[in-house]
């Protein structure tokens, strides 16, 4: 499915820099939780201008949803979003994405990295078999935290949130390392499913590697 024009119904902040767009789903789309699509703005100057977002609502739901990081200081496409209303009009392409369930494990994201992870844990809970999957959660702040309260919800003390920029009582600070990864009781021969900054990623890789974790058990995104 290639090039399918999209009417936004709803969009708005899940948090500060965030949007949270809700589309209208064209007939005969499917995907997986986890994979993405490409966007365009259906605007003169901007139809052109395609970026991968990754589809957070569930593969049966009426609509498509969608959580874009934007960035404000920036003449870019997910700057151009945030002047977007209900009404308007996106062009939507082809399902692509490698990053799926293959079992219980650890997700691990760094900031708008989780999207993929959003569609997979609530497509977990809504078969009832979230397990004991866990979700390691990167940010610069606690305002960064995207669905902090649903995941709180759904997994409980498997949420392990750390924070780079800002000291919060009971929650990690710093960056994720080979020490706090052993920290967080993870079972290391199960699977880990990886998304962030490529440089957050690499340095997860080799700290899960140290740890014995063999390449076969990293689920992440191929390029």
């Amino acid at each position: 499915m290639k090039n399918q024009e999209v009417t936004i119904k709803s969009i708005g902040y899940a948090t500060h820099d965030v949007l949270h767009i809700v589309v209208e789903k064209p007939d005969g789309m499917n995907f997986e939780s986890g994979q993405a699509t490409e966007i365009f703005i259906n605007e003169s100057g901007w139809e052109n201008e395609g970026r991968p977002f990754t589809f957070v609502s569930l593969p049966e739901d009426q609509d498509l949803e969608f959580m874009i990081k934007t960035y404000p200081s920036r003449k870019g496409v997910t700057n151009k979003l945030r002047s977007l209303e209900a009404g308007d009009h996106l062009i939507i392409n082809e399902v692509f994405g490698a990053i799926a369930y293959k079992g219980e494990g650890t997700f691990i994201a760094g900031g708008a990295g989780v999207t993929p992870f959003i569609s997979i844990i609530r497509n977990l809970k809504a078969q009832n078999k979230l397990g004991d999957n866990k979700l390691i959660f990167a940010n610069k702040t606690k305002d960064d935290i995207i669905l902090k309260n649903e995941f709180r919800e759904l997994l409980g003390n498997n949420f392990i949130n750390i924070l780079s920029q800002e000291t919060v009582e009971g929650v990690e600070h710093g960056h994720i390392t080979e020490k706090f990864l052993k920290n967080c009781g993870l079972a290391y021969d199960k699977h880990f499913y990886i998304c962030g900054p490529p440089p957050m990623m690499e340095a997860v890789e080799k700290q899960l590697s140290n740890l014995n974790v063999k390449k076969g058990q990293i689920v992440k995104e191929e390029f």
